[in-house]
């Protein structure tokens, strides 16, 4: 392949040298998010040792090696199992945007990518927890030590506000205003946006910032608003622990990521009235349509809208109940009931 009109340069070339300055560019002009700049050099690391098993040098790819890359990857074999189609996509894109930006930079004059998909992304419903779940979630950090009252401010706000997990800990002292009830997040693409704060998430932070937050900073200096037991700011990896921790107490585990209570959030704003808009403000999404999906989990709350609403169906219900019901009474819920999520 020496002869490829890709290749622009003699000698070999490591796949880390142009991964360097691709990830530059996407952090400085792009401003993606940290984790976003992580996947995409382990995604081009794993292609790159793909080409060099092949003897394939990364600015002479071809379509063709590509493409052998992602259908080794959806096939697995050798203990390694099929990877998701998510995740094929991601690497897809990933790819894409690396040999675009090598062919804006003269590094390569045909673009390899041009042509690939990843496969169809299937579309799954998130995981949820229903108003009774979150209660007894949200019931286990129990006492008042200092470990206790964060991990009761940290889940209260994660539901309230619906954040990220990196939104989470990268909040500071400053971004949270507790009389005014608001919290700046920062998001995706360094992102901010501004969150309302439900009174039970704000008591619950006060009594983090009065009665914990001091004994666990003790003297340093730490702008972070969540601390780990020695006072430093809490990592990703800490608040994982500290989540499943409280899931696996309330019986949660199999049902519970860190992203739970973010979906759990969204779907139980549209269960109660809120609107499409507002809800894409407050996740910080950049699409509707990503906000849609939590339209699919509102069922019960489309469901009674619809007999509050519909006079027919609604003198249906009356009517049934009056008469003692029967097979052709208007479903559970219908007239009125409350929302069981």
């Amino acid at each position: 392949m020496g002869d490829s009109p890709g290749v622009l340069a003699p000698g070999p070339v490591r796949i880390e040298q142009l991964t360097l300055d691709f990830l530059a560019y996407l952090e400085l002009e792009r401003g993606l998010s940290r984790n976003t700049l992580h996947a995409y050099q382990s995604d081009l690391a794993q292609l790159g040792r793909f080409l060099a098993d092949r003897g394939v040098s990364p600015l002479a790819a071809q379509h063709s090696d590509l493409a052998a890359f992602l259908a080794e990857l959806a096939a697995g074999g050798e203990g390694r199992p099929p990877v998701a189609a998510a995740t094929l996509q991601r690497k897809a894109a990933c790819m894409r945007s690396f040999y675009r930006h090598l062919r804006r930079e003269g590094a390569i004059e045909h673009d390899p990518t041009a042509d690939l998909r990843g496969p169809p992304k299937t579309r799954r419903l998130p995981k949820v927890l229903s108003r009774e779940q979150v209660s007894k979630l949200l019931a286990q950090p129990k006492g008042s030590e200092p470990l206790a009252l964060r991990d009761r401010a940290l889940l209260e706000l994660m539901y309230a506000c619906g954040l990220r997990v990196s939104e989470t800990i990268g909040l500071g002292l400053e971004d949270v205003d507790l009389e005014e009830g608001m919290l700046r997040a920062r998001g995706k693409g360094s992102k901010e946006r501004v969150v309302p704060v439900g009174r039970t998430a704000v008591a619950a932070l006060e009594a983090y910032r009065a009665r914990a937050r001091p004994v666990l900073v003790g003297l340093r200096v730490q702008r972070s608003l969540f601390v780990n037991h020695r006072g430093g700011a809490l990592t990703r990896q800490g608040l994982y622990k500290i989540i499943q921790g409280h899931a696996r107490g309330a019986g949660l585990d199999e049902q519970m990521t860190p992203h739970t209570l973010r979906h759990t959030f969204a779907t139980h704003l549209l269960a109660g009235g809120c609107d499409l808009r507002s809800l894409q403000e407050m996740l910080g999404h950049a699409d509707l349509a990503t906000t849609q999906v939590y339209t699919h989990l509102s069922s019960d709350r489309l469901k009674s809208a619809y007999f509050e609403a519909h006079p027919r169906a609604h003198m249906l219900g009356r009517d049934a109940r009056a008469s003692g019901g029967g097979d052709d009474q208007a479903p559970v819920g219908a007239a009125g009931g409350g929302t069981h999520a």
